[in-house]
């Protein structure tokens, strides 16, 4: 099937083809203020099954119904409310659609079998114009294929339709970006049945009480009947699987930066798009721009098809005005798959052997936080993770005994005595450890968890923090602690910090530095603790860059 793109400013026939198309029982992609609507003559039971077919849309899932003004409501609707009426001198034309009895000229095809149908006035003068010269009401679900992000431009809906259907109407991008609102007035309280365009705190202006029904922030069970579209069918979704990230923004960001591979898409506020640089990302606006999270959550859903992109995830704004369509949408989207990022600081300490790291640690434990030791880590992971033993023993030949335990001295007669055996092991160890410490970020029950690590820059470790601490201090006085510490020689003291990294390698790659000049662990404990307290507050505010 050939698929006309009508140009209504450059061609003063295109209003009266594209009523005409209506009028014949053709399908017609029309522009509304919400998003693009697949249009047929609601009143046309062959005209609206070849909706569903074109969309791939389940047959119980209704239809809305476009009018272009509420002296219509009364020929497709019976016992219509003063409220109808209310709504309709405040609301209309605009994205407000009313769940009315219907009357028996209106097919049950239309309404997905039921005895009530949605009704509503699109806010868009094109759209208005082919409904007067149609002459019939005009059915028009979202113009996308079922289940697929809504379209907002005449070159989304040809995505989808072209080929498909008679003809699509460009009247340029939708002003909104989300679907109306539907209201159900057949109940008492009226009840909210899907949040859009027009915000809940509208309607109550107008009507008082409203109920919010629960497919609005939860799913349908398979069993329950769908009273407006979308209350029951997963929708909006990309390709990719999508999680929905609820919480504070800065919070938020902070989850899906630990979480992040390198083919993750993001959808997140302008404010944190820098933090997912080398990343395919669609802002939503400002965290606090509403209309703009609107208008641009359907078309960042949209992004990532065509990409090479394996898993997406967004930051949810509140639920608030025009926000909680957007959240209903995300969520829908992810087939409510969401999670709740925690208000919680990530610091990665790291120093050489007697800088003074512990106390460091002792000052954040009293702090409430939760310390995660590496190096004990390392060692669990060595005796429970079956696929790091398997690539270790494929590495480096049965370095481990029959019971599992790893055999030190014989991995250490590989890997030290040849350089690129050593690379090749801390290679295999560092691809594991991220993915070990962000599931334990997760489950600590803490605002605070400091990451004990030697390595914690060379693992790449450092990307999972708010910011990174590097304890240094005076050569002579970490020999004198070693020494004490380990009861060995000046010698081989002087020989083990002489093998490690030295200062400036901690200078120019950790966020902050404590140098511990103090006489007393006691002493550098206490400023550490009063160092990491002005850190944590900076963190809280976004003051870091996290690189």
């Amino acid at each position: 099937m050939e698929t006309i793109i009508f140009h209504p400013e450059q061609d003063n026939n295109a209003i009266a083809a594209a009523a005409e198309i209506i009028r014949r029982g053709g399908l017609l992609g029309i522009p509304t203020e919400t998003v693009y609507g697949l249009g047929a003559d609601a009143l046309n039971e062959d005209a609206v099954r070849r909706i569903f077919e074109a969309k791939g849309r389940p047959q119980d899932n209704p239809l809305i119904i476009h009018v272009p003004s509420a002296d219509w409501l009364e020929r497709y609707c019976h016992d219509v409310p003063a409220s109808a009426y209310r709504l309709a001198e405040k609301f209309w034309p605009g994205p407000l659609t009313m769940i009315l009895p219907r009357r028996p000229i209106v097919p049950l095809r239309t309404t997905g079998g039921l005895e009530t149908v949605g009704v509503r006035c699109p806010d868009h003068p094109l759209t208005l114009q082919i409904i007067e010269q149609a002459g019939v009401p005009i059915a028009a679900p979202s113009g996308n294929t079922s289940g697929r992000p809504s379209p907002t431009t005449a070159g989304h809906m040809a995505e989808d339709m072209m080929g498909k259907i008679d003809g699509i109407v460009d009247g340029g991008a939708c002003a909104v970006g989300v679907e109306s609102t539907i209201i159900d007035l057949t109940v008492n309280p009226p009840r909210l049945l899907r949040p859009g365009g027009l915000p809940l705190e509208m309607l109550v202006d107008v009507l008082g009480d409203v109920e919010v029904d629960k497919a609005v922030k939860h799913k349908l069970s398979a069993g329950e009947t769908a009273k407006a579209p979308g209350m029951k069918y997963r929708h909006y979704a990309p390709k990719a699987p999508v999680t929905v990230v609820t919480g504070a923004g800065i919070d938020s960001a902070r989850h899906i930066k630990r979480h992040l591979t390198n083919r993750t898409g993001i959808i997140c506020f302008d404010e944190y798009a820098e933090q997912f640089a080398g990343h395919i990302v669609h802002t939503l606006g400002r965290e606090n721009d509403k209309l703009s999270h609107a208008r641009r959550v359907f078309d960042a859903l949209r992004t990532f098809d065509g990409t090479d992109v394996t898993e997406i995830y967004a930051q949810c704004p509140d639920e608030s005005g025009l926000d909680l369509a957007v959240v209903n949408r995300l969520k829908k989207a992810a087939g409510f798959h969401t999670v709740e990022s925690k208000p919680q600081i990530v610091i990665g300490l790291t120093g050489g052997s007697g800088a003074g790291k512990t106390s460091a640690l002792r000052a954040i434990e009293k702090m409430g936080g939760c310390v995660l030791d590496c190096d004990a880590i390392y060692h669990k992971m060595l005796k429970s993770n079956s696929a790091l033993q398997q690539e270790l023993t494929a590495a480096f030949g049965h370095v481990f005994t029959a019971d599992g335990t790893l055999d030190r001295q014989k991995l250490g007669n590989v890997v030290f005595a040849d350089k690129s055996a050593l690379e090749r092991l801390n290679s295999i160890i560092y691809a594991y450890f991220p993915g070990e410490l962000t599931a334990r970020i997760d489950a600590a029950d803490a605002p605070l968890v400091a990451i004990d690590a030697i390595n914690l820059i060379e693992s790449g470790v450092d990307k999972l923090c708010d910011f990174t601490v590097g304890v240094i201090a005076p050569v002579d006085v970490r020999v004198q602690r070693i020494m004490a510490r380990d009861d060995i020689s000046e010698e081989y003291a002087r020989l083990r910090i002489h093998a490690q990294k030295n200062d400036d390698f901690y200078r120019t790659r950790c966020t902050v530095i404590l140098e511990n000049t103090a006489t007393t662990s006691a002493a550098f404990e206490d400023y550490a603790a009063h160092e990491l307290r002005k850190m944590i507050e900076k963190a809280k505010s976004g003051g870091y860059d996290h690189e």
